[in-house]
């Protein structure tokens, strides 16, 4: 098979979270156990950063990676999802896996992934343990896909293991209320490994995690957010990267004092001004047009991310705010929507996903919600919000894209409607 042919066999013959949600999703580390024994257990190759939580996982992970690499470190990259070419979810110093690699990975292990109903996650756990393995990277950084405790990332034994937050996403699977998201999140706890806690957290999660980490003997530390951040820029208008700034700071701090890894503070500097630029970081509070009109896409999702961004939008200038959003089915859309200026324009769409929120039930939903309909409008496609948006909007507007990350996924695969 060619790379085309090998990527459709990929989507068509292991169903992808992404797009169908829990009929794809198969808990449990045996399969991925069994599948990296038959690989010759290449996850034992190389040390390795683990990075949880609900939020800020990508962020951090990339932010820690451009940092690395501007030490010259060879470093391995595990990211999930992608967003616009699947290859985004491994890289290798910030350039994708090499096609042939795809491609000669699954015509050698096609028939094991078959016969022992390896899923998605599993086979791309997998293949990247095995590319970084065969790149000799120096660290590899890997973010966890779900919860933790089953997630297929959970065979590493990592130099560090990071749990970023816990807020509420992904109920159906991990459970509905902090403390059941916690036990799973808490999960890549190793023993003897340190742990970082980011971001803050309630005193009982906090409490959960100190006798957790207290139980495995894993030395633990919470990331506390400083003025002495700030001597760090990065590219990024969206403060809420401060946060995850703050735990990737904690995560060196370590590596440097307690693992040996020489970090200059001139590198730290450049990895965090320079972290789109080595990583193709993409997604997040990204500026897609400066100006006439300013239009930025997110790939918010759940009620603390969304939180954030309504946050963020109440520092931007503009005369008209125009969003564009639309969402899953899993989620409880009508609590993401009460972050939401309720006199913006609205452009509801649905993803082009079997997981899309309908737009027939978003429209019954939506006009439960807002007593001013003028201002709200309905569409079967992203595309066609969003060029319906930039008709409407003036020079000095704002255009927001989010709520779910297909959408954002379907403007930045279709860059010629910008």
């Amino acid at each position: 098979m060619n790379y085309t042919k090998t990527i459709q066999w990929i989507f068509d013959r292991l169903p992808i979270y992404q797009k169908i949600g829990l009929k794809s999703y198969k808990p449990g580390l045996e399969r991925i156990q069994n599948f990296c024994s038959y690989l010759g257990n290449p996850q034992n190759y190389f040390k390795s950063i683990h990075v949880g939580g609900t939020n800020g996982k990508g962020s951090t992970v990339h932010m820690l990676s451009s940092i690395l690499q501007e030490e010259k470190y060879k470093i391995g990259l595990f990211t999930s999802p992608h967003l616009v070419d699947f290859r985004e979810r491994i890289t290798y110093n910030g350039i994708f896996i090499e096609e042939d690699f795809i491609v000669d990975f699954i015509n050698k292990n096609k028939k094991f992934i078959e016969e022992k109903k390896i899923s998605f996650f599993e086979m791309n756990t997998a293949l990247a343990f095995q590319y970084f393995k065969e790149k000799k990277v120096n660290i590899a950084i890997i973010e966890v896909g779900m919860g933790g405790r089953l997630d297929s990332t959970n065979l590493i034994i990592p130099e560090i293991s990071v749990i970023t937050n816990i807020s509420l996403d992904h109920t159906e699977t991990l459970g509905n209320n902090p403390f059941k998201i916690a036990l799973e999140k808490a999960g890549i706890i190793k023993k003897n490994v340190t742990v970082i806690i980011g971001r803050k957290i309630s005193k009982h999660i906090r409490l959960f995690f100190l006798k957790e980490a207290l139980k495995k003997n894993a030395p633990i530390y919470f990331s506390i957010k400083s003025e002495k951040d700030f001597q760090y820029k990065m590219p990024f208008q969206a403060n809420y990267q401060n946060l995850n700034r703050s735990i990737v700071l904690k995560i060196i701090n370590i590596l440097h004092h307690r693992k040996n890894i020489i970090i200059s503070n001139e590198s730290i500097k450049k990895g965090f001004k320079n972290v789109i630029k080595n990583t193709s970081f993409k997604g997040r509070w990204h500026i897609l047009q400066k100006k006439r009109p300013k239009i930025i896409c997110d790939i918010a999702h759940n009620e603390e991310g969304i939180y954030l961004i309504n946050k963020q939008l109440k520092k931007e200038s503009y005369d008209e705010l125009h969003l564009i959003l639309g969402f899953v089915k899993e989620k409880k859309v009508d609590q993401l929507l009460r972050y939401f200026p309720i006199e913006s324009f609205y452009y509801f769409c649905q993803p082009n996903i079997d997981r899309k929120y309908s737009i027939h039930n978003l429209k019954k939903l939506v006009n439960k919600i807002f007593k001013n309909r003028k201002k709200i409008n309905f569409f079967t496609s992203v595309k066609e919000a969003f060029l319906h948006a930039k008709n409407k909007a003036n020079d000095n507007d704002l255009i927001f894209i989010s709520g779910s990350t297909f959408v954002v996924s379907e403007i930045l695969l279709d860059t010629s409607i910008l």
